[in-house]
């Protein structure tokens, strides 16, 4: 098996618990849905959000809902660049696969759809 990086994003409205919850749960999901991905490949993963997300964890939400429990996980601020994405939650899912880098299915959702026009649908 080969190790490979699998990553996301998608932005949110409003920065609180709610808005940070639902985005989570559909980027996680909709990585692992379009992936195939079970979480016992899961080596790690690391969520990062931009300055004005601060009302909670997105990792919180992939452990509680996405059956991460046993998966080792980090939040990071991103950096903030000027004019880039605001309200941006980002993933790097590490998993543990078969499938060559370009069958990896990259998910970007929402107004994060910008940041990759290059791959997203």
């Amino acid at each position: 098996m080969l190790t490979r990086g699998v990553r996301g994003a998608i932005t949110i409205e409003k920065n609180d618990k709610k808005s940070i919850k639902d985005a989570t749960l559909e980027l996680v999901n909709t990585i692992l849905d379009k992936n195939n991905i079970e979480t016992e490949n899961i080596s790690f993963a690391i969520f990062t959000v931009t300055s004005d997300i601060d009302a909670d964890f997105p990792a919180k939400y992939a452990r509680e809902y996405c059956g991460f429990e046993d998966v080792p996980m980090m939040c990071y601020r991103e950096m903030d660049v000027k004019g880039s994405i605001q309200k941006c939650i980002r993933v790097l899912i590490c998993i543990n696969t078969t499938k060559r880098q370009n069958e990896i299915k990259h998910q970007y959702l929402k107004g994060a759809k910008r940041l990759r026009p290059d791959i997203t649908e």
